[in-house]
């Protein structure tokens, strides 16, 4: 019975350490193909909230932490900064709008230094089906009207939805949803304009593994 025992347990104790050879093998052979695949994900996200021709840099090596309420959260966002040359032209950054409807929606933004918006994409949202998910591209077109506007100063009254005097269309049964993100939005971008000089001295990104 010992003897049993013994046999048994060695086999699994193979059978575990060749799962494990196998398990790490394949991660080695697919590590580098998963981070260019996430890379080309990335990159085509940029390329819906700046125009590729606007800069020259590569993005993802330009990522610096912030932490700041503007942006929503006291939560730590990711920004991308894009040169010309060697000049600061633009930056794309994750933002959240915390008053939806249904939670906080995850956004990112692109904007120049001078309060004029590039673009724009939801990130995540939990808002109602066939209501407040109208912010999804997928769903309708309304994100992109932020496109080529641009924000004259905080007290810019036009940024907002029509109900509440400004430019922005709010949804049939769905005000809260387009609020929050039109006011995320015009956050976003005043902070991006009011801290233009600062972001070199933010914390860099952690490169991946």
């Amino acid at each position: 019975m010992l003897n049993t025992m013994r046999r048994h347990g060695i086999t699994l104790a193979l059978f575990a350490a060749l799962s494990t050879g196998l398990t790490s093998a394949v991660y080695l052979l697919t590590k580098s193909t998963i981070a260019q695949q996430a890379e080309l994900q990335q990159k085509v996200l940029f390329d819906q909230v700046i125009p590729p021709s606007f800069y020259d840099n590569q993005l993802v090596g330009e990522c610096y932490v912030v932490t700041n309420k503007a942006l929503g959260s006291e939560a730590p966002h990711r920004l991308f900064i894009a040169r010309k040359g060697d000049t600061p032209v633009a930056a794309v950054i994750e933002t959240t709008a915390p008053d939806g409807y249904s939670g906080a929606i995850q956004l990112i933004v692109g904007a120049d230094f001078n309060g004029h918006v590039l673009g724009v994409r939801v990130l995540e949202h939990h808002e109602t089906p066939g209501l407040g998910d109208k912010i999804e591209l997928r769903i309708s077109h309304w994100i992109t009207q932020f496109a080529q506007q641009q924000i004259q100063g905080d007290n810019d009254s036009r940024w907002g939805v029509k109900k509440d005097g400004g430019m922005f269309d709010q949804f049939t049964g769905a005000t809260i949803t387009p609020r929050a993100v039109v006011k995320s939005v015009k956050q976003t971008v005043l902070y991006l304009q009011s801290n233009k000089d600062h972001f070199e001295s933010l914390p860099r990104c952690e490169e991946p593994e």
